[in-house]
């Protein structure tokens, strides 16, 4: 999926660590959702979910709440862009590349709904496809427990 392509750097476990920290921990919502990271790159990101009673969105069905599944793909969305910022500025600390975090919010988000979301968990991805000076910008994925496709996004998110 991806367009552009990161640098080739490799992050410390310092820094990786401490992103999934901010993200898994201190954003309460994303524990609220139970968002598990598994995987940052330079790129993107990739995170699961278990399906939980307080998920649901259609009792009658078992299916996903589909505000679970876009603000999945938003938080993974802004997550692949904190990694592409972070890839950027390698030569700074981990501490000033975190700082420059805290101006990062969504500008526009659209979500595909593709399938109903039915089963025990599911995984999204994110990828950066560019990342501006003011903009970047992100297309993201929200599978089922056997890989299939149930939603896209794309999203445009302000840095500065």
């Amino acid at each position: 999926m991806n367009r552009s392509t990161p640098p080739p750097v490799d992050f410390e476990p310092e820094f990786v660590a401490t992103l999934k920290h901010l993200f898994e921990e201190l954003i309460v919502f994303n524990q609220t959702l139970g968002l598990q990271i598994t995987e940052i790159t330079p790129g993107g990101a990739r995170a699961q979910l278990a399906m939980r009673p307080t998920l649901i969105g259609h009792y009658g069905h078992q299916r996903l709440h589909g505000g679970v599944i876009s603000s999945t793909l938003d938080a993974l969305g802004g997550l692949a862009v904190m990694a592409a910022i972070g890839a950027r500025h390698m030569d700074e600390p981990i501490a000033a590349r975190m700082a420059r975090f805290g101006r990062l919010g969504t500008i526009d988000l659209r979500i595909d709904y593709l399938r109903q979301a039915i089963g025990a968990h599911f995984t999204a991805r994110a990828e950066t496809m560019r990342l501006g000076s003011r903009v970047a910008s992100t297309r993201m994925e929200f599978h089922g427990a056997q890989g299939e496709l149930l939603a896209t996004g794309a999203g445009a998110y302000i840095v500065s």
